[in-house]
């Protein structure tokens, strides 16, 4: 009863917009073209010995779709990954809620996510 209703508050609270530290999935790692999904698969990799919870998408869909998907899915991270990225060992970020991105260099990116992932209290 009362853990049901507290739940339902949080989820209120965020209206299912939950922080990257509370989300249930936290980061999605999606490809441009097929060429990247081996990349794709050691970003997620990478990220989840990080600590964090990482789902890759390496479906046909044109990448619009995917951010439009997952946003309605309310990922707060999704990580984009395509040839260009995987040459230069990057990845482009986009947040939750915002149309811009920033390309960060994989171990930039993981040391950043994995420090907002931590809850509060525990940093």
């Amino acid at each position: 009863g009362s853990f049901e209703r507290f739940l339902g508050i949080v989820i209120e609270q965020y209206a299912g917009r939950f922080p990257l530290w509370l989300a249930p999935v936290q980061v999605v790692v999606a490809t441009i073209v097929s060429d990247a999904d081996a990349y794709a698969e050691q970003v997620a990799a990478a990220l989840a010995k990080a600590g964090l919870a990482v789902q890759t998408d390496l479906t046909n869909q044109k990448i619009n779709a995917k951010v439009r998907e997952h946003s309605l899915m309310h990922v707060p991270v999704l990580a984009v990954v395509g040839r260009k990225e995987a040459e230069s060992g990057t990845v482009a970020l986009r947040r939750l809620g915002s149309q811009a991105q920033e390309v960060l260099a994989l171990d930039t990116a993981l040391a950043n996510l994995a420090a907002e992932a931590t809850p509060p209290d525990l940093r």
